[in-house]
Order: C-alpha cells, then sequence, then structure tokens
C-alpha cells in the first residue's frame, strides 16, 4: 500500500478514536457544546490556533503566496495582528462575561448583555452563523477534495466524503470535547508541515535563487502606484480585523475553565501562531523558486506537490496529514458552533423548546449532521478557490460580531440597536461588495464591511436610547 496514503489512514483512525473515546462524557448540554468548561489553557489554546487556521493556512496562503509573491506578507502580519488583540484584550474580559451570564454560544452572549427579550439579536445573529458558517465549512471540505486530488489522483468528491464524513462522525460522538483534543493533535501536525516543509524546500533550492528571493523582498506592494500599494497593504492588514468576530474562536475563551488561565494560553497561542504563519508564507515563495507557477493549474496544491517531491514518502504521507488536519480542526470546531446556534439559540432560547439533558444530546448530533450535509452540498458545487470562500466567509463573520464585541467590551454607549444594526451592517455589506467587481478592485470588502459596521454602531447608538444591561435579576431569568 502507497506509504502516503498509510500515513494519512493512520491518522484519520486516530481521530475517529477520540472521538469514540471522549462520546461516553457528554451527558448533558453544556457538556456536548463547552465540555461544561472544564479544560484547561493548553487544550484550549491548540485548539484555539488549529480551528481558526483551517485549510487556508496549509493551502490557499501558500498558493496566495505563490502567485502573488511577497507582497503576500501584510497577510501575515494582518493575521499575526489579529491574533495578538484577541489574546490580549478580548479573552479573558468575555470569559468573565460568559460567566456572568453563563453564556453557552457568541449569539446567547450578546443577547444576555442587551436583554433581547424581542430576540432580534439572537435570530440575527443565529442566521448569520448558520448562512456565513455553511460556506465556511464548505471551503475545508473543498480542501479536503484538493488534498486527495493532488496526492493520488482521486476525484475530489472522494476526499470531499472521506475528510466530511469522518468530522461529522465524531463530532456528533464527542460534540467539544472531541473537537479540542483532536484539535491539539491536529495543531501538533500542522506546525511540523508548516515549520518542516518550508525549511526542506529552502535547502533544496539552486544557489542562484538566493539572489531571486533578495529582488523579490523588494517589492512588498506587487510594484504598484503608491495609492495601490497603499491599499493592497490595507488588504492583506484587513485579515486581522476578522479574528475579533469569529465564533469558532471566541466560544474557545468562554469555554476556558478560569479565566486566571487565560496568559498562559495566551503565550502557547503566540508560540504556535508565528513560525506557523512565517512557514505558510514561506512555502509559497520556496515553492515558486523550485517549481515556478507552470506544474500548478490550481496554485492551492503547492504544499502536496512540494510533500510529495520533497520527502520520503511515509514523512510526506504524515506531513499531507497536515492538511487534511487543518482542513478538520476548522470544519468540526465549525459544526459544533453551528450546531449550537441552531438548537441552543434558535430551539431553546427562541422557540423555548424544552428537552431533557438525553434529548437535547439527540437534537445536538441530528443538527450537526443536518448541517454537515448542506456543507457537503455547497463544497460539490462550488468552484472558488478555498482563499477566496475562506475570505468571504471571514469577512461576514468578522464584521458582523466583531464591532459589536469590540462595543460591548469597551463603549458603554452602545446601544441594541447599534448592535443590530452593525451586525447585518458587516453582513450585508461583505454580501454586496463581493459581488461587484469595481468595489472589491477598489478595497477588499474585509475592510470595507468592517469599517461600516463601526460607523453604523456608532451613528445608531448615539440616536438610540441607552437601556441598561440586563439586571441580576434578568440574568438569573435568562440562565433558567
Amino acid at each position: 500500500m502507497n506509504p502516503i496514503l498509510i500515513g494519512l489512514l493512520l491518522y484519520l483512525l486516530f481521530v475517529l478514536i477520540v472521538g469514540i473515546r471522549t462520546a461516553g462524557q457528554n451527558r448533558t448540554h453544556a457538556d456536548f457544546l463547552i465540555a461544561n468548561r472544564k479544560l484547561g489553557p493548553f487544550a484550549i489554546a491548540l485548539s484555539e490556533r488549529a480551528s481558526a487556521e483551517s485549510a487556508w493556512i496549509v493551502l490557499g496562503l501558500p498558493g496566495a503566496a505563490l502567485v502573488a509573491g511577497f507582497s503576500e506578507i501584510w497577510t501575515v502580519i494582518g493575521c499575526l495582528l489579529g491574533i495578538i488583540f484577541i489574546w490580549l484584550f478580548l479573552a479573558k474580559p468575555l470569559r468573565d462575561l460568559a460567566g456572568k451570564y453563563d453564556s453557552l454560544t457568541i449569539p446567547d452572549l450578546i443577547a444576555s448583555y442587551f436583554d433581547d427579550e424581542n430576540n432580534l439579536l439572537r435570530i440575527s445573529a443565529s442566521a448569520i452563523i448558520t448562512f456565513f458558517f455553511a460556506l465556511y465549512i464548505a471551503a475545508q471540505f473543498n480542501g479536503a477534495g484538493k488534498i486527495i486530488h493532488s496526492t493520488f489522483g482521486l476525484p475530489p468528491i472522494s476526499g470531499m466524503l472521506l475528510g466530511g464524513g469522518i468530522i461529522v462522525l465524531y463530532t456528533i460522538m464527542g460534540g467539544f470535547r472531541a473537537v479540542v483534543w483532536t484539535d491539539v493533535v491536529q495543531a501538533i501536525i500542522m506546525f511540523a508541515t508548516l515549520v518542516i516543509l518550508p525549511i526542506v524546500g529552502f535547502f533544496s533550492l539552486p544557489a542562484a535563487s538566493g539572489n531571486n528571493l533578495i529582488l523579490g523582498m523588494a517589492s512588498l506592494s506587487e510594484n504598484k502606484s503608491s495609492w495601490n500599494s497603499l491599499l493592497a497593504i490595507a488588504s492583506g492588514l484587513s485579515w486581522g480585523l476578522g479574528y475579533t468576530g469569529q465564533p469558532h474562536l471566541l466560544i474557545r475563551f468562554l469555554a476556558i475553565h478560569d479565566s486566571s488561565e487565560i496568559k498562559r494560553g495566551r503565550a502557547i497561542a503566540f508560540i504556535w501562531a508565528i513560525p506557523a504563519f512565517l512557514g505558510s508564507f514561506a512555502m509559497g515563495i520556496v515553492g515558486l523558486q523550485l517549481y515556478g507557477k507552470a506544474p500548478f493549474t490550481d496554485p492551492e496544491t503547492v504544499m502536496p506537490y512540494m510533500a510529495t517531491h520533497l520527502l520520503p514518502s511515509i514523512v510526506a504521507g504524515i506531513l499531507i496529514s497536515g492538511a487534511m488536519a487543518a482542513m478538520m480542526s476548522t470544519a468540526d470546531s465549525q459544526l459544533l458552533v453551528t450546531t449550537s446556534t441552531i438548537s441552543e439559540d434558535l430551539l431553546h432560547k427562541v422557540g423555548r423548546v424544552k428537552f431533557n439533558q438525553e434529548r437535547f444530546l439527540t437534537v445536538n448530533r441530528l443538527v450537526t449532521c443536518a448541517v454537515g450535509i448542506l456543507a457537503f452540498v455547497l463544497a460539490f458545487t462550488s468552484r472558488e478557490l478555498v482563499f477566496t470562500i475562506v475570505s468571504y466567509a471571514w469577512s461576514g463573520l468578522g464584521a458582523s460580531f466583531g464591532p459589536v464585541i469590540l462595543g460591548i467590551l469597551f463603549w458603554r454607549r452602545i446601544t441594541r440597536y447599534g448592535a443590530l444594526a452593525g451586525m447585518w451592517t458587516g453582513a450585508i455589506t461583505t454580501i454586496v461588495w463581493k459581488n461587484f467587481a469595481a468595489l472589491n478592485a477598489l478595497i477588499t470588502e474585509r475592510l470595507a464591511s468592517y469599517v461600516l459596521a463601526i460607523l453604523m454602531i456608532i451613528i445608531v447608538s448615539l440616536i438610540t436610547p441607552k437601556k441598561d444591561t440586563a439586571t441580576d435579576e434578568q440574568v438569573s431569568k435568562v440562565q433558567r
């Protein structure tokens, strides 16, 4: 049997075993959704990193660097700044706020903060999460198809079925615990892939390539005019804004055992993120120097191409598992967040459906399965690059929730109507901006939607009455 296939199958078997072993630990609704807040900083930090960076960091970013060259470094810088910001300034206050309201989801936290009696905020947040996460999960399934096709020559649907089926299965069985502990292993494999492969590729370069690398570094804006260069830099840096509003990342802060453990988790997250992002970027640059663009009809296959051409088969198989791990670690988190949004926010809080704990677990698993099937259909019918789909979903989620979260934590004047206006402005602007080429050519939807959402929150909050946030009595009622 192909050694690469052996390595990949061993990895997939491992994550299934984790799902099976954690299944028996889910006894309550809170167990399934956030492991009842019993996870420590090591697991939470690596899980947050793995779920954040998806197939995008192993396939999308190297492919973008292969095409755009050194100008893609601004994306790396933007992402690293975003990671540093959320761990330094959002993690602890979010955990404290979630503890106050006993919130299991981001929509519930927002709704509880504003005492959302008419459920407008809760329903809006749930609808936005479901829409953009369906696309986001589809991008991860799409990435699995590319990995299998590039490595084994099989039709992309084979990878989608294999990766997607296993993700849905272990998420259904183990819930948040399965997601987090598989994420920990996936984060380690991803890290190895993103660090080892560009180093091996660099030492395989001909001596003359060093000069090309130096010349390439001289242009960090694709030789554009000053104004266009500034816009290109802003576009890359704008990736960092999205970190403030990604529900599958923010839920990690809600789930950590105690806010005092955030500091340890922060150090682990930084140690992972900086080498991983630099390695992902370097992979595309080195791949371009080694092979040029000719071998790649799809630039996002540069990682498996380099692995199979530079490394022994069994090692290549393990590192290619890193790409599958990246896809799975994000898709499982997003599946679970979408499940929690539908079951906790829509069925439980809005619909006031009363289930016992056992029935709640069954509903969660059925919803997870349904969302997985929807994402598979979207992946099968999509022809977009992973980078493009992720950018779109990242923008929609980041602009919808990031400005609202910042307002809740740092601006006491924000009103429920301001939050609602900002949320929908972020979502709608992303959709409109993305579908008008002239607008998108001027400035990316990631930046435009985020800035407009902030402006809308400020304007509407200043012209609408400020209602006190939920009182202790109201908090108690929400928790019941």
